[in-house]
């Protein structure tokens, strides 16, 4: 897998909030200055995501893993860095420099996403069927009646019933509104998933059902996932590789069987132990 191309390479990824001081190099608190009080979001984070593969990414709240994938989304502008997919501009050019309609290609297309809160995600006034459709329009679609038989294919994927594909999600449990977020991701067949804490807040039946469907999806579309959890019990469920992140910080990294294993940094041993 290692020799294979990667679907997405980040490199040295910076996204601070404040101008920085000289002191920043040595006085951070946590992953803020205390003199200047700027805080480093992300960390110089560097890391290559496969074909095929889950990677997890894992740490505690505030530890930047969130403001990475909203990043790699567009939702937030680092301040510098580099990321590169493979299908686009063959890997060559950082999609941060990216145009409007590039970006928006990028969304539509290479990549999917699915947010923590799923009104990030969703047009919750909207049809099921209709946040579909929208993904599919962004990507070129035109034809009304093969937007809706896919929005029924993709629905039924993940375990909802066409019957409700012209309700809208506000109307959903939020179990239901992470699985059409899924369906939605999913519209244009992306070459990399971005998962954002897809289980938090749900109840413990739900997530169980919400990994099972990502395991499903990974076998039956065997497209790349990047995974952000704060349970190491997720990671250890669906992810290939895993990396650690602290106050902004990769500080471990690793195949996932190694980490929960023989853990070598002190945070990770306590989320190890923690699981235990």
């Amino acid at each position: 897998m290692l020799n294979e191309k990667p679907v997405m390479s980040i490199r040295n990824l910076l996204l601070r909030y404040g101008e920085g001081c000289p002191s920043c190099r040595g006085s951070l608190e946590k992953n803020r200055c205390a003199v200047c009080k700027t805080v480093w979001a992300v960390n110089d984070i560097s890391l290559d995501v496969y074909p095929g593969e889950v990677l997890g990414i894992v740490g505690e709240s505030g530890s930047g893993k969130s403001t990475l994938m909203r990043s790699l989304y567009f939702d937030f502008t680092p301040t510098s860095g580099c990321a590169t997919l493979r299908d686009y501009k063959e890997g060559q050019k950082n999609i941060w420099d990216a145009s409007s309609a590039e970006r928006r290609m990028i969304k539509n297309t290479i990549m999917g996403m699915v947010y923590q809160n799923p009104i990030l995600g969703l047009r919750m006034n909207y049809s099921a069927a209709s946040n579909i459709a929208e993904k599919l329009i962004g990507a070129g679609s035109r034809h009304a009646g093969q937007m809706t038989l896919r929005a029924a294919e993709l629905l039924e994927a993940v375990e909802i019933q066409t019957s409700r594909m012209c309700e809208a999600p506000k109307n959903f449990s939020g179990g239901m509104q992470q699985r059409v977020q899924i369906s939605k991701a999913l519209a244009n067949r992306p070459a990399l998933l971005l998962l954002d804490e897809v289980t938090t807040g749900l109840d413990l039946s739900v997530q169980a059902k919400v990994l099972d469907l990502i395991r499903k999806i990974k076998a039956r579309y065997g497209m790349s996932i990047l995974l952000v959890s704060h349970d190491l019990a997720v990671i250890r469920m669906l992810a290939d590789r895993t990396v650690v992140m602290l106050d902004g910080k990769i500080v471990e990294s690793g195949l996932t069987d190694q980490i929960l294993e023989d853990p070598q940094h002190e945070y990770t041993q306590q989320l190890v132990h923690s699981l235990i």
